[in-house]
């Protein structure tokens, strides 16, 4: 697997080999699915550990996609640059611009790089106990419970 730094810009060229589990990579953006503002380029958003993009170890999370096999990935839907991924043959070659987080106004620019700890279940689990909270104390000044029943004070 070959590849070079182009020293004026952080373009690089990587050739991955399809794998088990294809590259080993998943995409987000196109023109149909703008994933960072103002730019309807396409994006890897997650590295899966045992395949080929993690193996070579320059693709990175936050990177984009430029071009796959010299096809120019600008102006494509997302469901194009999917079909272009399938067709692309076993020996693939990318054209990547790396993630660089001063000049990036998306989402991979502008999050850290771990895992956010408060998952959706976490905010659905905390705004439920926000309602309990709430419940017991409109239910504490209408009365109390004794013997599973409310009792007026």
């Amino acid at each position: 697997m070959n590849g070079s730094l182009h020293s004026s810009s952080k373009v690089l060229d990587i050739k991955l080999k399809r794998g088990p589990s294809g590259l080993g990579f998943n995409i987000v953006g196109g023109v149909d699915q703008q994933y960072v503002v103002n730019d309807t380029g396409i994006y890897v958003s997650k590295i899966k550990e045992d395949g080929s993009a993690a193996e070579d170890g320059r693709l990175q999370e936050g990177d984009k996609i430029l071009a796959i096999n010299g096809v120019n990935l600008e102006n494509q839907t997302h469901r194009e640059v999917v079909d272009l991924f399938r067709t692309a043959g076993n020996d693939v070659h990318l054209k990547v611009l790396k993630r660089s987080s001063r000049h990036m106004n998306g989402p991979f620019g502008s999050q850290p790089d771990h895992d956010s700890s408060l998952s959706a279940w976490g905010l659905i689990a905390l705004f439920t106990a926000g309602v309990a909270v709430a419940a017991i104390i409109y239910f504490r000044g209408r009365g109390y419970l004794t013997d599973g029943k409310w009792k007026k004070r």
